[in-house]
């Protein structure tokens, strides 16, 4: 039996162009299962559900192997489940070579996706390492220049402080600090919890 599986991170992500490759290849949209979920781990409905129906000898298409997940140590994990372990195969679309169907021997076919999949997965892990690199050095070099990341703090006006200050000191009632500052009552408990927080605004 044939079946795929097709996936988007976002939920305003289309699925439409995988669903029609995988169709083009002749799978029936019954046995197409796809979902819009993210692919750091394995936690899925659909893709658990698909899992349930693969059976030694069953192939399962997919668009592009990103679509299996983003996590490649986890991929390996999971495309030697479905190869070694349930017994099916595995073709990725966009990659003719993971491709573990029959060949002329049957452990070639296998040994040339495990290889190709390992090698993605050593580049891949690598150009994260490499994206991680870089970033580090882009917010070393921005600390240098004095640019700070983050919230900014809020800066609260002479007016406000005042207020809170009257407030707090019990020199003004509640109803008449939220009609002088025109604020709402949560909102003006939160801002006082924060000055309460780190007094020294108030001096």
């Amino acid at each position: 039996m044939e079946y795929a599986y097709a996936r988007v991170s976002a939920k305003d992500q289309n699925l439409q162009r995988q669903i029609a490759a995988l169709s083009e290849f002749g799978i029936e949209k019954s046995r197409i299962f796809s979902e819009k979920k993210s692919g750091k781990d394995f936690e899925r409905k659909e893709y658990k559900r698909l899992l349930k129906k693969l059976t030694s000898g069953d192939l399962l298409v997919i668009k592009s192997i990103d679509r299996l997940g983003r996590n490649y140590s986890q991929i390996i994990e999971e495309w030697n489940r479905i190869t070694n372990i349930i017994g099916a195969d595995i073709l990725v679309l966009d990659m003719p070579l993971l491709d573990t169907r029959t060949k002329a021997d049957t452990l070639v076919g296998k040994f040339i996706s495990d290889i190709v999949l390992q090698v993605l997965s050593f580049v891949a892990e690598n150009e994260r390492e490499g994206i991680k690199a870089r970033q580090a050095e882009g917010i070393k070099i921005a600390h240098q220049k004095g640019v700070r990341f983050g919230r900014p703090s809020f800066v609260y006006s002479e007016e406000f402080l005042s207020v809170a200050d009257d407030y707090l000191c019990k020199r003004i009632k509640l109803k008449t600090a939220l009609q002088i500052l025109n604020i709402n009552q949560s909102n003006f408990f939160y801002h006082i919890y924060k000055i309460k927080k780190n007094k020294s605004v108030l001096q």
